[in-house]
């Protein structure tokens, strides 16, 4: 009869229960539990999928020479880029003195009759003062209105005085406003840097589009891997910009 009642509801009822904690039983149903050799089961929940994977950023590009070397001249490609950047430093050290010094203005590109020259090619310059610049054209007097138009422009916040054949420049302290000014110029030679850069790339990527004897995946990859490259000197010519950028406006 007691076997009967285990078997038919004691028993059944045990075997369902979530949790079984001998401890909490009475004397009957310990006897019960350890007779039918129960373990207690303690059921956790599975955590839930947490949905698909996020898609993460695309992987590097490897760039390969030889194989971009298939369809356009690599060597070409990179040496158009780096010109690029040694242009922009060019203009950075030309243009974007903190102070105005002889050796910042002797350099100063003067375009004359069609072609660009130094300004030390077309006067002699003396530092008369700390605060005062001497240029003498008296052999190239002609040359003057060109040589005005190019300080005026240059961003260098000259504010240069004419006497006869000779400039006297006064070298101005340098003020936040000055610092700005030159931060903005610094910008301007970037962008101007990146988007020849960005020229560069879509020149060649037309270039592999035009080719009709190679595969299309080639093309792809050549194309992604010119992108990468081009990309990579943006990143060079960006780091210099904001090295400047700091180093103009003092921060």
């Amino acid at each position: 009869m007691v076997s009967r009642f285990v078997g038919r509801f004691l028993l059944p009822s045990l075997l369902n229960s979530k949790y079984v904690i001998p401890n909490l039983l009475s004397d009957s149903e310990r006897f019960i539990f350890n007779k039918y050799n129960l373990t207690t089961v303690r059921n956790y929940a599975k955590s839930k999928d947490k949905g698909k994977d996020k898609k993460g950023k695309g992987g590097k590009v490897e760039i390969n020479p030889l194989m971009i070397s298939e369809l356009v001249p690599v060597n070409k490609l990179k040496e158009r880029c780096e010109s690029s950047i040694e242009k922009m430093k060019e203009d950075f050290t030309k243009n974007l003195s903190l102070r105005s010094t002889t050796g910042a203005i002797d350099t100063l590109p003067i375009k004359y009759d069609g072609k660009e020259y130094e300004l030390q090619e077309l006067a002699q310059i003396v530092r008369k003062n700390p605060k005062t610049l001497v240029i003498n054209f008296a052999s190239f007097p002609q040359v003057i209105p060109d040589v005005l138009k190019a300080i005026q422009n240059s961003g260098l916040n000259l504010n240069p005085q004419q006497d006869g054949t000779t400039l006297y420049v006064p070298v101005p302290k340098v003020t936040k406003e000055h610092r700005e000014a030159l931060a903005r110029n610094a910008k301007i030679l970037f962008i101007k840097c990146r988007d020849s850069i960005k020229d560069i790339q879509n020149e060649y990527i037309k270039k592999t589009k035009k080719q009709t004897d190679v595969s299309e995946d080639l093309v792809f990859s050549v194309n992604k891997q010119i992108s990468a490259l081009c990309d990579g000197y943006v990143v060079e010519a960006k780091t210099l910009y904001d090295h400047k950028h700091k180093e103009l406006v003092g921060n």
